[in-house]
């Protein structure tokens, strides 16, 4: 490893071969009354390439394992509009209307179980948490090919709520704890999810402070040090606090984690309602055969794939989140507009499945880092994580009852639901960056003490 210092002048961490502990300890305690709780001098000893090639270990060793499983449950629900299944399962009953019930039913579970399981993370750790309900994930994934009526499906869909809603918060909060705020990772089948679980048991690591896990030792002891310092030295909130049931729902008071919500809420009602209707609005709507309709789908999601990097990239280089919520919200509603009102046009319509498409999904780990960059402590960043999560599949539910056949072919009323959630993005996030500025600005005066910590500025 090059230092930038003679690494004999130099005090190493606690734990490390090279120097006594102690001169470490003194070190720290100097630098830390005299700079505040965001120094470590331990990030001085490392280069900027070699700090880039210890995230990169970290990002090789967590980030796979974290997304592949992520496949998201409208993939079912989207599959379930195709004939066959639709047939064998009698699904276009009304009386009930038994799409729906299978949909809905879904979002009851996961709402409900994703304030605990977020905890759960914490106490047994992500990889025995994470791999366990993702193998359950998958075991009853393979249930649905058994399904012979209806009413198991809805069964199958309760239980699958239960193990989806621990994994996206816990993942959520896992990333959180490993990276700074402006490194956003978060932008980043059934049988195949069974293995990944068990992939994840092995490969898959724990937080980055639990420095008697085995999972982590693929760093060293001292760039393991080096990345909780990183943490700190950005947010200051990288070491552990004791777990009590007031300090976790200590966060419920801040009115900005439910503004959060909302925003992810409005956000997932237009990507899970485009996610379960689009086949209908290609077919129904615009007129396409089925088959067609089915290939159509893919396009717009590689477009919003490259919008979705494209905005991280510029939040994440010019430290800027909330405008980039604005412009996919605004990119939404122009692409909405373009598909409910370019009558007669279905190029023009389909186009604007492109840009609606791309601006709902876009928005998911743009306001998922929104709130990320803006918050400090780690049960209140456990506790944000779940309501987060939890507001999202509200959205959910919202989306899944929008777009009905009966408004076919110009689905007016859907439209005007989704375009209405943006408008509500955009009102949130002009009330956030308003009032991130104005405390920022009394924090640089001295006048306020933002989150806890003299250190710390929001994102606006």
């Amino acid at each position: 490893m090059a230092l930038r210092q003679d690494p004999e002048k130099l005090d190493y961490p606690a734990g490390s071969d090279t120097k006594a502990s102690s001169d470490y300890d003194k070190t720290y305690l100097q630098h830390h009354e005299e700079s505040g709780p965001a120094y470590d001098p331990i990030i001085d000893r490392y280069s900027e390439d070699e700090v880039k090639r210890i995230i990169r270990r970290v990002d090789l060793r967590l980030l796979p394992l974290c997304d592949i499983p992520s496949i998201d449950e409208a993939t079912f629900s989207g599959r379930s509009q195709d004939d066959s299944l639709t047939k064998e399962l009698n699904l276009r009953t009304k009386n009930p209307d038994r799409y729906s019930v299978i949909t809905l039913v879904f979002f009851l579970t996961y709402v409900l179980f994703q304030p605990p399981t977020t905890i759960l993370t914490r106490f047994f750790g992500p990889r025995i948490w994470l791999a366990t309900i993702t193998l359950l994930w998958g075991v009853t994934m393979i249930g649905f090919g058994f399904v012979q009526d209806w009413t198991a499906l809805v069964g199958l869909r309760l239980l699958l709520g239960v193990l989806e809603s621990g994994f996206f918060p816990g993942v959520v909060y896992l990333l959180s704890t490993w990276y700074r705020r402006y490194l956003s990772k978060l932008t980043l089948l059934e049988k195949l999810t069974c293995l990944v679980a068990l992939l994840g048991y092995i490969f898959l690591v724990s937080f980055p402070d639990n420095q008697k896990s085995r999972s982590i030792r693929f760093l060293s002891a001292e760039e393991r040090q080096l990345i909780v310092a990183r943490v700190n030295q950005d947010r200051g909130d990288a070491d552990l606090e004791t777990f009590t049931m007031k300090r976790w729902l200590g966060g419920a008071s801040d009115w900005k984690i439910w503004a959060y919500g909302l925003c992810f809420g409005c956000a997932t009602t237009v990507s899970y309602a485009l996610a379960y209707f689009l086949p209908i609005i290609l077919n129904l709507g615009l007129k396409f055969d089925t088959g067609t309709s089915q290939c159509l789908i893919a396009p717009p999601y590689v477009f919003a794939a490259i919008v979705m990097v494209a905005t991280g990239w510029y939040g994440d280089k010019y430290r800027q989140r909330g405008y980039c919520v604005a412009f996919n919200a605004v990119l939404c509603i122009i692409g909405l507009a373009v598909m409910g009102w370019a009558y007669g046009d279905t190029r023009a319509r389909y186009f604007g499945v492109f840009l609606a498409t791309a601006g709902a999904n876009a928005n998911v780990p743009c306001v998922l880092t929104y709130q990320a960059n803006n918050i400090r402590g780690q049960w209140k960043r456990a506790f944000c994580s779940a309501t987060l999560v939890g507001m999202g599949a509200l959205g959910g539910i919202v989306g899944s009852t929008v777009f009905r056949s009966e408004d076919s072919p110009t689905y007016v009323p859907g439209l005007s639901v989704a375009m209405g959630s943006q408008v509500v993005i955009l009102i949130v996030v002009g009330v956030l960056t308003a009032t991130f500025k104005s405390n920022n600005k009394k924090a640089d005066m001295g006048a306020k003490i933002l989150e806890d910590s003299p250190t710390f500025r929001y994102t606006a």
